[in-house]
């Protein structure tokens, strides 16, 4: 369980970096010169929540159907599903009025790269369950 929720914070901060440097991904309430009040990182693990239960759910599926696009582009294609999970993310978020946007596929692009680069080098961080 514990892991659980410190994989959870990697992520929540890894959106939390893309929502500071990526224009085109907001989080009501983030702004760059302070740290967003509570209820604001309460919306960001919120849609930490969704982004992990998007990657768990729908990923794996669109990975398969597109596996021979992927292999064709050499994997770049993995850029386009995470885009496309980061914008999935927004749209399910949408629906439970929680400010979270992606304002079209280029920013989905950029964020989804940033949030990949920023989980990437804090899961360097979290020891492994030997």
């Amino acid at each position: 369980m514990g892991r659980l929720i410190l994989r959870l914070v990697v992520t929540a901060a890894a959106l939390f970096v893309a929502i500071a440097f990526v224009p085109g991904v907001d989080l009501a309430g983030v702004r760059q010169d302070a740290l967003p009040p509570l209820e604001t990182l309460l919306n960001l693990f919120i849609v930490a929540v969704i982004f992990g239960l998007v990657n768990a759910i729908i990923k794996p599926l669109l990975k398969g159907m597109t596996c021979t696009i992927t292999c064709l582009t050499l994997g770049l294609f993995i850029f386009v599903i995470n885009a496309l999970m980061l914008f999935v993310t927004a749209l399910i978020a949408q629906q439970f009025d929680i400010g979270f946007v992606v304002d079209g596929p280029i920013a989905a692009l950029a964020g989804s790269i940033i949030v990949s680069a920023v989980s990437l080098m804090l899961s360097l961080f979290i020891p492994d369950k030997d």
